[in-house]
């Protein structure tokens, strides 16, 4: 067994043990598919009430927003490996003007059975270094979801251990409203494999 798969089984373990320590039994799968379920409703609600981002106009065309079969098996462990790197990077965006970013680290795990790798980056200047934003493109993206791919917000954690819910994953509102700047994934966060969770795109949903 390699080291990496070593090192991803501990995290899982102590995940394991600090959700013990701090009482919170595991959902099981009804009450976990219910919060999910209500999460979705709630951000349907927003998004009616409110202007932004989808305009009224386009309200008919994306509301309900569309979604995966809710999947536990999408709901994984990563652990967090920081970069040394400092370097700053051009992150391409829908309006053609890059954004500057940094590289935070890489995140490993491993889904339904195989070893994936997704890096995670922070924009140069932000105000908010707690929040990472991970942004992935799969085998669905252009057929059952966005072309360039979809998000998924995380907290940092003094642990380095991260709840990676694909379930969770969302469309960048640019799909909605092309007034919206959405930065695209970078090359090494394509995968090769399908993520059927998260949310995905009507028929001929496009903005």
């Amino acid at each position: 067994m390699s080291a990496r798969f070593l090192r991803l089984a501990l995290a899982a373990l102590v995940l394991i043990l600090v959700g013990g320590a701090c009482n919170r039994p595991p959902d099981n799968p009804q009450d976990y598919a219910a919060r999910i379920a209500v999460a979705r409703a709630e951000k349907n609600e927003q998004f009616q009430k409110s202007s932004e981002p989808i305009p009224a106009s386009k309200k008919a065309e994306f509301l309900p927003l569309a979604y995966f079969p809710i999947d536990p098996e999408y709901d994984v462990v990563a652990a967090l490996t920081l970069s040394s790197d400092d370097t700053k990077l051009m992150m391409p965006t829908s309006s053609g003007q890059p954004r500057q970013v940094r590289r935070l680290g890489t995140l490993e795990f491993t889904l339904k059975g195989q070893p994936i790798k997704l890096e995670s980056f922070i924009e140069v200047g932000a105000p908010d270094i707690n929040r990472i934003t991970v942004m992935f493109s799969d085998m669905t993206s252009g057929k059952e979801t966005y072309d360039a791919g979809r998000y998924i917000d995380l907290d940092r954690t003094a642990t380095g251990l991260y709840d990676l819910d694909f379930n969770k994953a969302y469309h960048p509102y640019c799909v909605y409203n092309s007034s919206y700047e959405c930065p695209y994934p970078p090359p090494e966060n394509r995968l090769k494999v399908p993520i059927h969770a998260g949310e995905k795109l009507k028929d001929k949903a496009r903005a």
